[in-house]
């Protein structure tokens, strides 16, 4: 089971997945995503596989996340169906990682956003090393939190994952451990050594592996970062942040503002409703949500911005949060 971009193998006494598509920061597209898949489904019920760990190539990132280049190439065509595909079965594969009965086991080196954080939070075992960068950028591009972030991101401590979710604030690796999205950290000249230790003996070595954790860099404003954002709307998020006085609050109030106010909007909204709800219908209710987002001008515009052009000046439809009208995020969840 192998293809040029998913190296699929057993390995001692696991199976071992390496994303190698190192030049596009180990993005997922959609052959990426069922090569995955078909792995994991062939493993599931074999004696000889005891965990399946998953790991990159490139040095740079272990996965910054999906082809979003590719759907939106798609969505300026209308093909439409071709998204929903992609989604669907991005989705069942985050569904299928949280289900599998055997240990799996992320090693996350480097870059690790979007779609890379759901090939690896959904996992029992999430090990990152100083040099891991986790976040959840989609509303710098006109998207949302997907992946099962609805799901994962309100159950974070406080009002954390809200704040990752609107703003894209990237955390370290013992950041990311210290928050819930990641369970250990081993430095990254022992990684390795760790990876051969998993093919040789299974999961039992990662405790050995394991080093402290330095404080958390968002612990001091963890109480401010509940005050803004564990509020109940948009417009309360920026009066909270406006009312703080802190350069703290300035700056992320700043970055808001650069997002796509429309995204902004209908990514509170569904990580708002993604706290009540189980995994698999916060996955249910994301693919929804693509159809209306992925044909909003505002996605197109923010992949441009910032992925093709990288001019990084998006002309958002609207421009300002003001000007946002709740009922057109209303219907998007109608």
């Amino acid at each position: 089971m192998t293809n040029e971009t998913v190296l699929a193998k057993r390995d001692g006494r696991i199976g071992r997945l390496m994303l190698n598509r190192p030049k596009a920061l180990n993005a997922l597209d959609h052959a990426m995503i069922g090569a995955i898949a078909e792995a994991l489904a062939a493993w599931r019920d074999d004696a000889t596989i005891h965990a399946v760990v998953i790991e990159s190539m490139g040095g740079r990132a272990f996965c910054a996340g999906g082809d979003i280049r590719a759907i939106r190439d798609l969505a300026l065509a209308g093909d439409y169906r071709q998204i929903e595909a992609f989604f669907a079965d991005e989705y069942a594969l985050n569904q299928a990682i949280a289900d599998y009965p055997k240990p799996y086991v992320a090693l996350i080196d480097g870059i690790c956003m979007g779609g890379g954080i759901g090939v690896s939070v959904h996992g029992q075992i999430r090990i990152v090393t100083e040099a891991a960068l986790f976040a959840m950028p989609e509303t710098a591009i006109g998207m949302f939190p997907d992946i099962g972030a609805s799901y994962f991101l309100p159950r974070l401590p406080g009002a954390l994952g809200m704040y990752l979710g609107l703003t894209g604030t990237r955390l370290n690796g013992a950041d990311a451990v210290a928050a819930g999205l990641a369970t250990h950290f081993v430095p990254r000249s022992r990684l390795a050594e760790l990876s051969a230790a998993l093919a040789a003996d299974g999961i039992a070595p990662i405790a050995a592996f394991a080093a402290p954790l330095p404080p958390a860099t968002w612990a001091a404003r963890r109480a401010a970062i509940d005050r803004c954002f564990g509020v109940q709307t948009v417009g309360e998020i920026v009066k909270h942040l406006q009312a703080e006085d802190s350069d703290w609050a300035r700056t992320t109030l700043a970055e808001l503002q650069r997002m796509s106010p429309s995204a902004v909007y209908w990514s509170f909204e569904i990580l708002r409703r993604g706290a009540s709800r189980m995994l698999r219908e916060c996955l249910t209710a994301e693919l929804a949500l693509t159809r209306h987002v992925t044909a909003h001008a505002d996605f197109a515009e923010g992949v441009r911005a910032l992925v093709i052009d990288k001019d990084r000046a998006p002309r958002w439809r609207p421009a300002q949060l003001a000007d946002v009208n709740p009922a057109d995020i209303a219907a998007m969840f109608g």
